[in-house]
């Protein structure tokens, strides 16, 4: 053995992590001979610690595994990037990139006991791409006849397209809701986040 990459051992209480930590970190240094990251290495309640990009809940009588939270962060970050809105590229393009990074995320991820959080995200990553539709078809009469060739009736095609609220409240209005759903946006090929669906 090289080195020990990351682990946790969980034990009833406190005292007790700082007794293990103290023998295991004594264990490793002396017996092994590798070195242990101080700075990484701590005592703590497990659902304020990660391990390999998971966490748990903090529920007492049955926790459960949950993705991390600096692992959502790093994916919303991604997210953001794909969807761009000034990227200048097709939806179709977008959601074909898109859909590379979520296949394997979601490999790794889907795991998790949480999917409540998978389907806010799927709800999110929706809206942000109704936002580049949004910016794509550019002005009010444009807007307008992409609503009505999607089904929206013509005073909400109208009400919508003439909205001077930005991408980000037009992505979650009636009208862009109806015309793009996220079953629609699936059938384009953008992954289901709902472990429930995809298993």
């Amino acid at each position: 053995m090289r080195y020990a990459d990351d682990c946790n051992i969980y034990v009833r209480s406190a005292r007790a992590g700082r007794r293990v930590k103290e023998r295991v970190g004594r264990f490793v240094t002396e017996r092994l001979r590798l070195k242990v990251n101080e700075q990484k290495s701590a005592v703590g309640q497990p659902w304020e610690r990660k391990f390999l990009g998971f966490s748990f809940t903090a529920a007492r009588r049955e926790p459960k595994r949950r993705i991390a939270p600096e692992a959502l962060a790093r994916f919303k970050e991604r997210v953001r990037e794909l969807t761009r809105r000034t990227r200048g590229i097709s939806l179709a393009e977008m959601i074909r990139e898109l859909a590379r990074y979520l296949n394997g995320w979601l490999g790794y991820f889907r795991f998790c006991q949480t999917p409540s959080v998978l389907r806010l995200l799927e709800g999110w990553i929706g809206r942000r791409l109704r936002c580049t539709v949004w910016k794509q078809w550019k002005r009010g009469r444009r807007r307008y006849a992409e609503l009505r060739r999607l089904g929206v009736g013509k005073d909400l095609a109208a009400q919508t397209a003439g909205s001077l609220h930005g991408p980000w409240r037009i992505s979650r209005s009636p009208a862009l809701s109806y015309a793009l759903p996220n079953g629609l946006l699936q059938t384009l090929g953008l992954p289901s986040l709902d472990i429930g669906r995809t298993a």
